[in-house]
């Protein structure tokens, strides 16, 4: 018996939600079905990302697809594996329960990822098995039968290669179609019996013995040595913040000369008056103020994601855990601090994942320490006023160097400031720090270039409309009231801003500033 997916007149799209272990590819099948139609907000009364975007399947139907959080099994230890299991249940208030799931499979991690499939198989839903990265599998020496892994589970079964778009063809017939007909709900079993049912599955399919990966051991023997592994992570971290100036300097230049050229070309069109000063002092002098500082927050942006599309991420919190352990907090901290540095919103959202609840306490109260990108702005204008533009140490860029250190006073206050608060507060029970590692993947292009958009958008909604007005303001401050018909000296002085200058002269005239 099957049966197509519901469709309710009372709701706009039968709604899919993608479920899988972290680092399975599950985001990467996201953005394959979704594309550029996303929302990202947050479920309702909790700290998690909420992501959910649309598709419209070659036949004409229009589905909404939803990104839940990774989760390992359907017994949750954090935040964002609480909210995959409520919502799988029907139980988060404001969400509807998933007409049908997609449970995302890493092909090459077979052994671990199937038992959260029985545990999906269980919960009484529409279940279609996507098994990602099998190109990755085919490489390391082991093909997997589709048709067998589908009669040993009982539900269909997919193969993809979601970085690539591999297999999604067959992911929309499928969902055009028909799907199984739905077993009753059943209580979970218990764990030894999931992991039995696992190993014979993988016996039928003479998967039983899967080689290891040799290339992430050979890197990760030198990515993670004692010595060279911290070193390595410091030196690239350098690297990121001297390539922020250097690499930026260029097409920050270019915005520039755009935007004089424009507000030249405004001024040779309209006659003198309000309305010139307005487009080309105001709203076109702000829009090239908010423009001229993407180069720098796309860069930094680019550098976090492919280290965190690489799969290098979880192994830098590795590295920092004695380090971190120094000041009360574990490794899986640094993700949400590094996070923290492109916004302290997303990084605070990001400690959802830290188990222990006052190491999570912790590095929500730090995080706003670190350097964000709202202040990269402000840094690089006092940078470029204060700073000389040359090199020193041998081709060192002195305004990269000095950014560095700007970066290094947050890290230094914010490890302060944790070390303090583990002293003063209770102890509790430690927590091990236990995380996968998963294997070294080449960056998609396509998730960096969605992922940058996002953060592009994000930051011209929170950070560029702030600057955008704050200039339109300085504009206004400093062009009304105007000078009267006999004034001597610049007009400004006549203004809000020029008379706000005279009356804070006696604070700055003894450090060498005048009114202006």
């Amino acid at each position: 018996m099957t049966t197509a997916l519901p469709v309710d007149s009372r709701l706009a799209s039968p709604l899919l939600a993608l479920v899988g272990n972290p680092n399975c590819g599950k985001t990467a099948l996201f953005n394959l079905l979704t594309g550029s139609h996303q929302k990202v907000a947050n479920y309702a009364g909790v700290t998690v990302e909420r992501k959910q975007g649309w598709l419209r399947t070659p036949a004409g139907r229009r589905l909404a697809v939803l990104d839940l959080p990774g989760t390992y099994s359907l017994a949750p230890n954090s935040p964002d594996e609480q909210v995959t299991c409520d919502v799988l249940a029907g139980r988060l208030p404001g969400e509807r329960r998933p007409d049908l799931v997609l449970a995302v499979v890493d092909a090459t991690q077979l052994a671990r990822q199937l038992r959260l499939v029985l545990g999906l198989r269980r919960l009484g839903l529409p279940l279609v098995v996507v098994l990602n990265m099998t190109d990755l599998a085919r490489a390391r020496g082991f093909d997997i039968d589709v048709e067998a892994l589908a009669r040993a589970l009982g539900v269909p079964v997919v193969s993809t290669v979601a970085v690539r778009g591999g297999g999604a063809d067959a992911l929309f017939r499928l969902l055009d179609g028909t799907l199984p007909s739905v077993a009753p709900a059943t209580s979970a079993g218990s764990v030894a019996d999931d992991y039995r049912q696992v190993k014979d599955i993988l016996t039928t399919l003479g998967l039983d013995r899967v080689p290891a990966h040799a290339f992430t051991d050979r890197v990760d023997r030198v990515l993670l040595h004692p010595l060279a592994g911290p070193l390595l992570l410091f030196a690239l971290l350098f690297l990121i913040f001297q390539a922020v100036f250097a690499w930026a300097e260029a097409p920050m230049g270019w915005i520039e000369s755009a935007t004089a050229l424009l507000g030249d070309a405004v001024g040779r069109v309209l006659p003198d008056g309000l309305l010139r000063s307005l487009l080309a002092d105001g709203l076109i002098a702000g829009l090239g103020g908010v423009l001229v500082f993407l180069p720098q927050i796309v860069i930094l942006f680019f550098f976090i994601l492919v280290l965190e599309e690489s799969g290098y991420l979880p192994r830098a919190a590795f590295l920092l855990d004695r380090l971190m352990g120094g000041v009360g907090l574990s490794g899986r901290a640094f993700i949400p601090l590094l996070s923290s540095f492109a916004c302290a919103i997303p990084g605070i959202m990001a400690t959802r994942t830290i188990q222990n609840p006052r190491d999570r306490w912790v590095t929500i109260m730090i995080a706003p320490l670190m350097t964000c990108s709202a202040r990269l702005p402000v840094y690089a204008l006092l940078i470029g006023a204060f700073i000389p533009a040359r090199r020193v140490a041998g081709g060192l860029e002195l305004q990269g160097l000095v950014l560095f250190a700007l970066y290094l006073a947050g890290i230094v206050s914010a490890v302060a400031v944790a070390w303090l608060l583990k002293r003063l507060g209770s102890k509790g029970r430690q927590h091990t720090l236990l995380m996968e590692l998963p294997d070294y993947h080449w960056p998609s292009l396509r998730n960096l270039a969605i992922g940058l958009w996002q953060r592009v958008l994000i930051f011209l909604q929170r950070v560029g409309g702030i600057i955008l007005a704050l200039t339109v303001l300085l504009w206004f401050l400093a062009s009304f009231p105007g000078a009267p018909a006999d004034f001597a000296g610049a007009p400004i002085e006549y203004s809000f801003a020029g008379r706000l200058g005279h009356f804070l002269l006696p604070l700055f005239e003894p450090i060498g500033f005048n009114w202006q």
